[in-house]
């Protein structure tokens, strides 16, 4: 087993690196002057180009790129040109939100999706199985900033009863930990069923069964031990996916976690803070898939040889 963590913690760093060149490429040939719009636009040349070399972006971009991944290396990501903040306090701000808002969205769809997903495997081909997944459907569908908006004139607009925006206390985090909970819980809930009654068919299964065991017990401690290791992947995948991809329902919800920062740097060309947003969701994303495929051993005894 350590063996195992030490492989997949040294593919870290390709994976971490491609992505890091990805986002440093794509930031400076996208169209916009970040000294510019530092300086602003009635600033003469000279005073600009000073800024410029003050700031190192007169240099070419494997010089640029070399002396930002010898900062990486003494943990220092830069700092914000906007702001002037380091870029790990600014983090450490947004980050704390958006960890959050993922964990209790996640929880959220973990528990209402597995218990649609069980439910509707157990009674497969009712109406319940029909209802649900036609839902389930829906909430795949549905874009998360159109589900946001619907939220926001409902609860917020119409009914008065949460606010639309900003953080604060747990009030504040309802409205988008539904919003991205909806999409996860309805993946969640398919696989779920789609794990069940594969397992419920099982020859165990039906031995349980014939041997006079309840029905309750037949589902909780025979087959969800054996079909929790796709929804487990599929949980670890969602949980990364809302973790990374929170930056629709951030800002329709004016939330202020990594995704809306990221936002409004990409606007500002403002390059340590996203190349820093980007690294530390990939690096989160990563360590994310490593506890999932360690959780598949605690489930699964097999999977430890």
């Amino acid at each position: 087993m350590r063996g195992y963590i030490l492989r997949r913690l040294g593919l870290l760093v390709p994976v971490v690196f491609g992505i890091l060149v990805v986002v440093f490429v794509l930031m400076r040939i996208v169209p916009g002057d970040p000294v510019r719009m530092m300086a602003g636009f009635d600033v003469d040349e000279a005073t600009v180009q000073a800024l410029r070399h003050e700031l190192g972006l007169d240099r070419s971009l494997p010089v640029q790129f070399g002396y930002y991944v010898a900062q990486l290396a003494r943990g220092d990501l830069g700092r914000s040109l906007r702001s002037r903040r380091p870029v790990t306090d600014e983090l450490a701000d947004r980050f704390r939100n958006t960890l959050v808002l993922a964990v209790a969205s996640t929880g959220l769809a973990v528990v209402v999706g597995a218990a649609i997903g069980i439910a509707a495997a157990c009674f497969h081909r009712s109406g319940y199985d029909y209802l649900t997944m036609g839902a389930a459907v829906l909430g795949v569908s549905v874009p998360s900033y159109f589900l946001g908006i619907l939220m926001i004139l409902l609860f917020a607009v119409l009914l008065n009863w949460l606010p639309s925006s900003g953080i604060g206390g747990v009030r504040h985090l309802v409205l988008p930990s539904l919003t991205l909970a909806a999409s996860s819980s309805s993946i969640i809930a398919r696989m779920t069923r789609s794990s069940m009654l594969e397992v419920l068919s099982a020859a165990y299964v039906r031995t349980s069964r014939a041997k006079g065991l309840r029905e309750r017990g037949v589902v909780l401690h025979h087959a969800l031990p054996n079909a929790v290791i796709p929804v487990i992947t599929v949980v670890g995948l969602e949980f990364g996916f809302i973790l990374g991809g929170a930056i629709l329902v951030e800002t329709v919800f004016s939330y202020p976690g990594v995704g809306w920062m990221m936002v409004e740097a990409i606007g500002t060309r403002d390059f340590p803070i996203v190349q820093g947003g980007v690294l530390a969701v990939a690096l989160a994303f990563v360590l994310i898939n490593l506890a999932i495929d360690l959780l598949y051993a605690a489930f699964d005894p097999r999977i430890r040889y």
